[in-house]
């Protein structure tokens, strides 16, 4: 059987043609939250949101240094890389005064493997005095990715989920970013309550028309603590199932341009939260089945051809 990289333009293959050598992201919490959490624009999040996680009495995250040192360990052991993006994870990574975030930054940047940043905000948080901030970093020749969770080009979808933000807000800073030259990573899931395969193949093409240079997918799962679990336990969001996702993944990677790369194909919830559906929690069934989905319709195309 092909691999995943056969068929889809990898973040992985990306970085491994770009630095001649494997380079891996480094998850962080760097102790932000997000307007949609702090009253700003609302109060808990979003509403597939796991809240359990939120809870203020929860443990802080430790230092910035002992995160990199941990995830540097588990990469080392696991895939024996030695370069690594700091990749800023954890709720939105560009709220907060501009001083602050360049404090944490550049805490990550100072670590002699770590090449760059990946940047996790949310489109309505990223003023003009961070991507210049994040504009100067790749400047000095470090690799940086503004990761948008966009999540639906549909303002409907994105009320119904309680997001706080539309896609006119996305369009504005995807603007922004364009003009500095930051490349930008967009974030969208599949299965959103009221949406179809149709509404995942048109917010795809908006985010393309805009101008993307990678790409998130990943199907919705109930978690428990969210508001989204009380639906599913009342009957009123059915979650996606597994051939109807590889269908939506196999049709969004055809319709994007060879020059997109695709950073993750799907995403995971741990079994000990997952309610819902249940093959969330097995990530290499769902890559294998969606190679297997365009490695099969690539043998139907060479015969039709």
């Amino acid at each position: 059987m092909s691999t995943l990289a056969a068929h889809v333009p990898t973040f992985g293959q990306y970085l491994l043609k770009h630095y001649g050598e494997r380079v891996h992201k480094i998850a962080l919490n760097a102790a932000f939250t997000c307007p949609n959490r702090d009253g700003t624009k609302g109060i808990g999040g979003c509403t597939f949101c796991n809240n359990v996680s939120f809870n203020p009495n929860g443990r802080q995250p430790v230092p910035l240094d002992q995160q990199i040192e941990a995830g540097r360990q588990v990469i080392r052991k696991r895939t024996g890389a030695r370069k690594y993006l700091a990749y800023f994870q954890a709720y939105t990574n560009t709220y907060g005064d501009s001083e602050r975030l360049a404090q944490r930054y550049e805490q990550a940047l100072a670590e002699p493997d770590v090449i760059g940043l990946s940047i996790g905000t949310r489109p309505d948080c990223v003023p003009d005095e961070v991507l210049d901030l994040l504009a100067g970093y790749q400047a000095q020749g470090r690799e940086i990715w503004l990761e948008l969770g966009l999540q639906s080009a549909f303002d409907k979808t994105l009320a119904k989920v309680n997001r706080g933000h539309g896609l006119a807000e996305y369009a504005d800073t995807v603007k922004r970013a364009r003009q500095r030259g930051l490349k930008i990573c967009t974030h969208l899931i599949a299965g959103l309550p009221g949406e179809t395969d149709n509404h995942c193949r048109e917010s795809l093409k908006r985010v393309l028309d805009l101008g993307t240079d990678g790409l998130k997918l990943h199907p919705l799962h109930v978690v428990k603590g969210t508001q989204l679990a009380n639906s599913w336990r009342r009957g009123e969001y059915r979650p996606l199932s597994l051939d109807t996702y590889v269908d939506i993944a196999a049709d969004m990677v055809e319709a994007s341009p060879a020059s997109v790369v695709w950073h993750r194909l799907t995403g995971t919830a741990s079994k000990d939260i997952l309610l819902a559906p249940l093959w969330c929690a097995e990530k290499w069934r769902v890559l294998n089945a969606i190679t297997q989905e365009l490695e099969q319709r690539g043998k139907n195309q060479r015969r039709v051809a």
